[in-house]
């Protein structure tokens, strides 16, 4: 049994980005509920690497027909594991895999779901877990405790800190048996397109230039693209932007897009929808240019400048070529 578990992912022997941040937050609440913390390995993958976060015990289907993503099977396969592992907590990521699994998954236990979680802690008396997660689009924050267990948790991308190595540990690994058949899928897979992307992917950029509704149209994202090609960071986009198909949606930032915490955020003609700021809340410094001095985005950053992009970005590119040699 393990008293949080953790659907990890471990990719060239390494857990991913967001596996880390699930695993830092599992350390914090195994340190207040004095629980183990246990994984969730689907299909192939070097689970010792797991070993060195802090998870004691890898819980794993191995199933050629978990090679390629397909929600009711990897449903049965998560299930399979939950009730082997008989968590109190079982910890999910904020992406697409898991808005698309836990509220199923939590159906299947009869089991609560807390989603979009921004941080959590333990009731120091009944050692109970709490979560935090946003609420009214960011203006507000409510805190989850559940009343009974287990809990599915989705944990928001980018909100918690990647788990810190905790040295040379073994731990155990426990085969799962779950039969899958091609018949339980009632989806299939008929094309797979892939964008093709250049640089510094907008999830793990240090900075990030955005641009929304007020630039004008498509072609007021090329300097946006050549200040950030400088600052060596990625171009992203309000929902705005990516609505008007000025841009892909694979560029949109906020509530519905993508989360993102950067050392500088610039949002250039961004009017400050709450779920966009409710996307970028993690970003250390935020710089607003925009026309309107009434313009919500200007709420949120730590920066503000009022005017015409057109006339602030070329000797503000001009300017950083010349600090970055480039």
């Amino acid at each position: 049994m393990a008293g949080i578990v953790v659907l990890s992912k471990v990719e060239n022997g390494v857990p991913s980005r967001s596996t880390l941040e699930l695993l830092g937050g599992a350390q914090r609440l195994a340190a207040g509920l004095q629980a183990p913390v246990g994984a969730a390995l689907l299909g192939q993958g070097d689970a010792t690497s797991l070993y060195g976060y802090g998870v004691e015990i890898v819980f794993r289907v191995d199933h050629p027909l978990l090679k390629e993503y397909q929600a009711d099977l990897h449903l049965i396969a998560l299930e399979r594991i939950a009730r082997a592992a008989e968590p109190q907590v079982f910890l999910m990521p904020g992406d697409s895999l898991g808005r698309d699994l836990a509220a199923r998954l939590a159906f299947r236990l009869k089991a609560g779901v807390v989603t979009e979680v921004i941080d959590m802690d333990v009731e120091a008396s009944g050692k109970i877990p709490r979560f935090t997660r946003q609420a009214y689009g960011g203006k507000a924050s409510a805190v989850m405790v559940p009343k009974a267990f287990p809990v599915v948790v989705t944990l928001k991308p980018r909100t918690f800190d990647p788990a810190a190595p905790a040295g040379d540990k073994q731990g155990r690994e426990v085969s799962v048996e779950a039969p899958l058949d091609p018949e339980q899928a009632r989806t299939r897979l008929v094309e797979r397109v892939l964008e093709e992307t250049t640089g510094v992917k907008l999830e793990d950029a240090r900075v990030v230039v955005s641009g929304g509704r007020g630039l004008g149209g498509p072609e007021g994202f090329d300097p946006l693209v050549e200040l950030a090609r400088i600052l060596k960071g990625a171009v992203g986009a309000s929902r705005a932007a990516t609505d008007a198909g000025w841009v892909p949606s694979s560029m949109q930032v906020g509530q519905t897009g993508k989360t993102v915490s950067p050392d500088l955020y610039v949002a250039v003609g961004i009017s400050g929808a709450t779920q966009h700021v409710a996307g970028i809340t993690g970003a250390k410094t935020i710089v607003a240019i925009n026309t309107d001095p009434e313009s919500s985005i200007f709420k949120a950053a730590h920066l503000g400048i009022v005017g015409d992009y057109k006339a602030i970005l070329p000797p503000l590119i001009a300017r950083c070529r010349e600090l970055m040699g480039g």
